[in-house]
């Protein structure tokens, strides 16, 4: 495709469906290629010319802030539906662990693009450093996790202080624990739900609901 083809038929599309459909592109680079995937490789993957992917997403911190985005959206509904499930509260508990677990599993390269710099050395194409985004994304799930706790567990007079302590541990645990178990396998998916769940049951089933909203 040449540069006025290419120019037009980017005019033809409105900034919306146009950077829906880089991110897509993205993705598709992004499960092939995992943390090495570049600008150069999603803009040949989109049709484009490198230039004009800048001009979306200015660099590639701009177009891993918008992916990191896209991934974090998806996952939080799925944990919100995981926690907000009909079913008794270890079980739900279990289904977020579960949940979490299986997004990576389902899409390693894009976890480990979003959590992994690539490879060699600790920084990526562009002096872009993956490990200095992915805290902010690790951060945003904490809080959320937080909400979530304090919204369905009555904790007492501190509990906006426990519950953000709480959020950012359980996030912490399935970051730390589903890294370590999608890069070894030592177990199933499910033996390393159990194991988790048990280890969170200890003052989490002695918790009392709170007296309004929905229920953890």
């Amino acid at each position: 495709m040449d540069t006025d083809t290419t120019q037009r038929t980017e005019q033809q599309r409105s900034p919306e469906q146009r950077r829906r459909e880089l991110l897509e592109a993205a993705d598709r680079v992004v499960l092939r290629d995992g943390p090495g995937a570049s600008m150069n490789a999603i803009a040949a993957e989109a049709g484009i010319t490198k230039p004009i992917l800048y001009r979306h997403f200015g660099d590639k911190g701009g177009l891993y802030a918008a992916l990191a985005q896209r991934h974090t959206d998806a996952l939080l509904d799925s944990l919100r539906a995981a926690l907000d499930a009909p079913a008794a509260r270890r079980e739900r508990v279990e289904a977020t662990l579960d949940t979490y677990l299986a997004a990576i599993e389902a899409r390693p390269q894009v976890y480990r693009f979003l959590m992994h710099p690539a490879e060699p050395g600790p920084q990526a194409e562009g002096g872009f450093d993956v490990g200095r985004h992915s805290a902010p994304l690790l951060r945003r799930l904490g809080e959320e996790m937080a909400k979530v706790i304090e919204a369905r567990l009555d904790l007492g007079p501190d509990g906006q202080r426990l519950a953000r302590v709480w959020g950012h541990g359980i996030v912490g645990m399935m970051h730390a624990a589903g890294d370590w178990w999608l890069g070894e396998r030592p177990c199933s998916r499910a033996d390393l739900v159990r194991s988790l769940a048990d280890l969170l049951w200890g003052r989490l089933s002695e918790a009392s609901d709170a007296a309004d909203g929905p229920r953890f």
